[in-house]
């Protein structure tokens, strides 16, 4: 075999290169983001058995090297590899004692975590061994796992107790729920206790937790006061703007139909120069009734001068609002829509603004209500 055949033979024999990785489907992402979800929530992440052997090893303490010291007197014997591998705060804790205890025949390192129920202790190191707990525990130790899983920097845990303490936020635990967050470093915790307790300012300011924390806390107390009366002004100024709008969308809807009445009639009201036809379809805007008694004041008000009658007054600002609306005033059906025009040159600029302002805010209050802008033309 000469070298050529050998070259060809080698090339044959090199494997194809695998294929690239297809990009996840929009389905295929989402159930992705189901099963990891559902994995931190159950924490499914080794077989029953495995689990079970975990609880084991710390139910019977085999060969445990740490003791840990909890209040009325109790102790846990448990592994330090355990502990280190779980949480970086243990592991520096034990590294210590074991640089100063070196050379110590015997020695068992000892840790103390005092301020929490002893079973709460318990819970949060069979945690640690197997990640699980029991609901009920849950429930009842919430606040000591979540204290402990901050102090101790054991994160799944933590997330798992804000989740858990998030489904159960009501008027008598929010007020201790909150201040707890602050102090664990929970900021979507906090946020969401501090949203409760403005909708819900009434019962929760009555209820123990806010003494309690009005005696500890006051200046938080105040922080929260003014929280509430922060949110009460901009409630209002939420509704003023809603009401604000809803006019201006009213102002808009007469336009159309005061166009609608000049150009096309209205069977409510009735035409000025048209005959309608007996199988004409009824009037479909809901404004032309309340023009219609406007209109017909109007119509026979001997004080029909501007300032001389309110409701005569009323109808010249309508008319004057359409022709600064109107797209095509040459051939504008509408009464005076020119003459409004020719009469705008000679207006001050204060007026001209505050026309300019309320056309502005009309067009705007339109385009946010979701339907669209139409010029006002009159063929």
């Amino acid at each position: 075999m000469n070298r050529k055949d050998e070259e060809s033979l080698r090339v044959r024999a090199v494997p194809n290169p695998p294929p690239l990785p297809v990009a996840l489907t929009r389905s295929r992402q989402e159930s992705t983001f189901v099963a990891r979800k559902s994995a931190v929530r159950k924490y499914c992440c080794a077989p029953t058995a495995t689990k079970n052997t975990w609880d084991c090893l710390f139910d019977e303490g085999d060969r445990a090297d740490v003791s840990i010291n909890t209040d009325s007197g109790g102790i846990l014997y448990v592994h330090a590899s355990i502990l280190g591998v779980n949480s970086p705060v243990f592991k520096s804790m034990l590294s210590l004692k074991e640089s100063r205890a070196r050379g110590r025949s015997g020695h068992q390192s000892s840790i103390s975590i005092s301020g929490v129920p002893p079973e709460a202790v318990q819970v949060f190191i069979r945690f640690l061994y197997s990640s699980r707990y029991e609901e009920e525990k849950m429930k009842e130790h919430g606040l000591s796992l979540l204290v402990l899983s901050h102090a101790y920097a054991v994160v799944h845990l933590k997330r798992e107790c804000e989740w858990q303490l998030e489904q159960r936020l009501n008027a008598e635990n929010v007020v201790d729920i909150f201040q707890l967050a602050l102090l664990c470093d929970a900021p979507r915790l906090s946020l969401l206790c501090h949203r409760f307790m403005l909708k819900n300012f009434k019962p929760v300011s009555a209820t123990e937790g806010w003494k309690a924390m009005k005696q500890s806390h006051p200046v938080l107390e105040k922080q929260m006061l003014k929280s509430v009366i922060d949110e009460d002004i901009r409630e209002k100024e939420r509704l003023r703007k809603n009401n604000e709008r809803k006019i201006y969308v009213q102002l808009y809807e007469a336009m159309e139909a005061l166009v609608h009445i000049c150009k096309d009639g209205c069977r409510t009201i009735g035409p000025h120069d048209k005959v309608l036809k007996e199988d004409q379809e009824p009037c479909h805007y809901a404004a032309c009734k309340g023009l219609e008694s406007l209109i017909r004041h109007f119509a026979g008000c001997k004080l029909r001068v501007p300032g001389g009658c309110i409701h005569c007054k009323r109808m010249w600002q309508i008319l004057e609002l359409h022709s600064r609306l109107c797209a095509n005033l040459d051939v504008c059906r509408v009464p005076l829509c020119r003459n409004f025009k020719q009469k705008r040159r000679k207006q001050n600029k204060k007026d001209e603004m505050k026309w300019r302002i309320l056309v502005r805010k009309i067009v705007r209050s339109k385009s946010i209500s979701g339907a669209p802008f139409f010029s006002f033309e009159s063929t």
